[in-house]
């Protein structure tokens, strides 16, 4: 029998052992964070039936509510931050016993493995990972892109969390109840498992639990209400501006929308070069469809550019649960003329000084020329009577 030198028996061995150490090292490396890092519990490879055992099984997963925080009758025409307060409101029903044992250790010691695996269980109520986009079906109500998603990192069962969205409300939109959508997703432990101590020929050491997790992905209604009121339109207005001058103008509101408006109130708002010493006209009380004018003395400067003029008016009135409300600004055209052309009293007189100023001038050179021609003829006259 040949014999194999020990210096190469000795080469094999280190060989083997390398081998052997790089591949527990591989197993490792890719089973451990799996198996025992709470940083990332989600992301992990399932041991095989041998290296795992399941005590419980556990009757409950979490259940996101929405609402809106505060008041949910919202305002049209308005941007507003609207804050959505979301609820882990998951119970666990129950937990069933299952019939798995390990090898090699004692029913009591089996039975503290299993109850603590069971409170491990109790984490099946708890929503990773959330997110939430809030999205809109109606055209008068727009979400802006900027506020979505929203995420949560996590949310217990009993804790809320409050998300943010920005909104538009068009100034159109008709009065009434509304949904908002709100899609989520989120991940939650679908089962826990008892890492058994033959994972620890896979490398895996210092792990109690091999955790399953599930993705869930629903879509909650978001309950709002966009609350009657006025609206108003300037419909008419009559009369121009001059250069120089005060006129009346009249402009006619009409109330387009559902709702009464009382004691209602009209303001102009003018800048140079026009100017009034009342900007603002009791209207009274205005109903559903009615239509109510205010007449306003407006000035014009003498040097005012002649074109159309866009006056800004509101309307501020008491709405239906007695509070104080601005309607918005509404435009009110109007166009300015150049004053006539007048001969003042001042003008007249000086244009009659003039003729008269020329009419002496004149009727002073006709005498002084008829006298020249005058003149011979007198001087010959003279002359005969001398002789």
């Amino acid at each position: 029998m040949t014999r194999v030198p020990i210096k190469i028996l000795r080469q094999k061995m280190i060989k083997k052992v390398t081998t052997f150490a790089l591949i527990l090292l591989l197993v490792s490396v890719t089973a451990l964070p799996a198996l025992g890092n709470d940083d990332d519990e989600t992301n992990f490879i399932i041991l095989d039936q041998g290296s795992t055992v399941d005590y419980y099984k556990s009757y409950g997963e979490p259940v996101i509510e929405a609402s809106v925080t505060g008041d949910p009758e919202l305002t049209r025409g308005e941007t507003i931050d609207l804050k959505v307060k979301i609820a882990n409101t998951g119970v666990i029903d129950g937990f069933k016993r299952l019939n798995a044992n390990q090898r090699l250790i004692n029913d009591s010691t089996e039975e503290t493995v299993a109850l603590a695996e069971m409170e491990e269980e109790e984490e099946a109520t708890t929503a990773k990972d959330i997110e939430a986009t809030l999205q809109s079906e109606n055209k008068y109500i727009e979400v802006e892109s900027t506020s979505n998603p929203q995420s949560v990192e996590e949310l217990e069962t009993g804790h809320t969390s409050t998300l943010s969205y920005t909104i538009k409300i068009n100034s159109d939109t008709p009065a009434g109840d509304y949904e908002l959508l709100l899609p989520v997703t989120y991940q939650y432990q679908a089962n826990v498992k008892t890492v058994t101590a033959d994972a620890i020929n896979l490398g895996v050491t210092g792990v109690e639990f091999a955790r399953v997790y599930e993705t869930k992905n629903e879509t909650l209604r978001i309950p709002i209400s966009v609350k009657s009121g006025p609206k108003f339109e300037v419909i008419n207005v009559s009369g121009s501006l001059v250069q120089g001058e005060s006129k009346l103008i009249n402009v006619t509101y009409k109330n387009t929308r559902e709702e009464v408006a009382e004691d209602a109130l009209a303001r102009i708002i003018v800048m140079s070069p026009l100017s009034t010493e009342k900007s603002i006209v009791r209207l009274g009380d205005i109903g559903p469809g009615e239509e109510k004018t205010a007449s306003f003395e407006i000035s014009a400067d003498k040097e005012a550019l002649v074109k159309n003029y866009g006056i800004n008016s509101e309307i501020k009135y008491v709405d239906e649960d007695g509070e104080t409300s601005f309607s918005e600004s509404m435009k009110v055209n109007i166009p300015l003329e150049a004053t006539e052309t007048k001969f003042s009293t001042t003008g007249i007189a000086i244009i009659l000084i003039i003729v008269i100023a020329l009419y002496q001038i004149i009727n002073v050179h006709r005498k002084r020329n008829r006298n020249e021609e005058n003149a011979p003829t007198d001087e010959k006259a003279s002359g005969d009577e001398n002789e």
